[in-house]
C-alpha cells in the first residue's frame, strides 16, 4: 500500500463525497449520513440510481473477466476506484488469471483507510493502492510503474470517473496522458454519465448532487466517442453498461429501463 499519515485523520465527514454516495447505492457501509442523505434525495428523484449503479458493477466485471480471460492480459490499472465494495476489480481478474497485477488509485482519504484491510489479491498476483489525483496522470505513471510493466499490456479501467472531469477542466488531455503510456494491445475500460436516455432524470440528478457540491458532466455518445479516438472498439461498441454483453441473468436483473451510463471497451492496436 502507499500512503504516509493516518487517511483517517484527513476524512471530511461533513461534505458528501461520490465515492461513498456510489457506496451506498450499492448497499455498502462504508458512508456517512451525509453521504446517504445525498444517495436518498437522488433516489428520490430518479428511483432508478441504486440499479445503475449496480449495472455499472457489472459491466466494469464482465469486462475485466474478458480481458483477463479471452484477452490475456495479466496487468490492470483502475483509476478512481471508490470503496473497495467486493467483488472488486482484483478478486475479478485474479479469479481468471491468479497472477494478475492491479494498481488501484484514488485520492479519497477513506478508500487508502480501508484499501490496507480489502485489497488482499492471490499470493501468485499482486494488489496495490495508490493515492494520487485522477487530474494527475504522470504521478499516477510514474507510482504505478512500480508495480505494473508499461511495456506489455495493460487494462486501463475508468470506471464512472470521467463525468467527474469536465473537457475545459481535462478529462481529455487526461485520457490521452494515461492512453499514450501504455503498449499495444492494452486496452481502456471506460463507463461515464449520458443524458441520451432519460435527459429529464440527469438533468434533476445533475443538480441534486450539484446541491450537495459535487459537480457531474453528462456526455452524448458523440463526446464519449472522443475518449476513444485511435483505438479499436470492441463489440458492441459504445452503449448502455447495462447492453455491454450481458449474461441472460443481468438481462433479467437490469431489465429493460435504460441506464444513463455508457460503456465500452477499446484496443490500442
Amino acid at each position: 500500500m502507499t500512503g504516509t499519515e493516518p487517511a483517517t485523520h484527513r476524512i471530511d465527514t461533513t461534505k458528501p463525497h461520490s465515492a461513498r454516495v456510489y457506496d451506498w447505492f450499492l448497499g455498502g457501509k462504508d458512508n456517512y449520513p451525509v453521504d446517504e442523505e445525498l444517495g436518498r434525495r437522488i433516489t428520490a428523484i430518479n428511483g432508478e440510481a441504486p440499479r445503475q449503479a449496480r449495472a455499472n458493477r457489472r459491466f466494469m466485471q464482465r469486462a475485466t473477466r474478458l480481458l483477463a480471460g479471452e484477452h490475456g492480459i495479466r496487468q490492470f490499472l483502475d483509476i478512481g476506484t471508490g470503496i473497495p465494495t467486493e467483488p472488486n476489480l482484483h478478486q475479478i481478474a485474479q479469479s481468471v488469471a491468479p497472477d494478475a497485477r492491479v494498481v488501484y488509485v484514488d485520492n479519497d482519504p477513506i478508500v487508502l483507510a480501508h484499501a490496507a484491510a480489502l485489497l488482499h489479491g492471490t499470493p501468485q498476483g499482486v494488489t496495490q493502492y495508490v493515492q494520487a489525483d485522477a487530474r494527475e496522470p504522470h504521478t499516477i505513471l510514474e507510482r504505478a510503474a512500480a508495480v505494473l510493466d508499461f511495456g506489455r499490456p495493460v487494462v486501463l479501467s475508468l470506471i464512472a470517473l470521467l463525468h467527474f472531469i469536465a473537457d475545459e477542466d481535462g478529462a481529455h488531455d487526461l485520457v490521452d496522458t494515461l492512453v499514450g503510456a501504455l503498449a499495444p494491445g492494452s486496452c481502456l475500460v471506460l463507463s461515464a454519465m449520458t443524458a441520451d436516455f432519460e435527459p429529464e432524470n440527469v438533468r434533476r440528478g445533475i443538480a441534486a448532487y450539484a446541491a450537495g457540491g459535487v459537480t457531474l458532466v453528462a456526455r452524448s455518445q458523440t463526446e464519449t466517442a472522443r475518449f476513444f479516438q485511435g483505438l479499436e472498439l470492441l463489440e458492441p461498441g459504445i452503449v448502455s453498461v447495462k447492453d455491454w454483453r450481458p449474461g441472460a441473468d443481468e438481462e433479467a436483473e437490469d431489465g429493460e429501463r435504460p441506464v444513463s451510463l455508457y460503456g465500452a471497451v477499446g484496443v490500442k492496436r
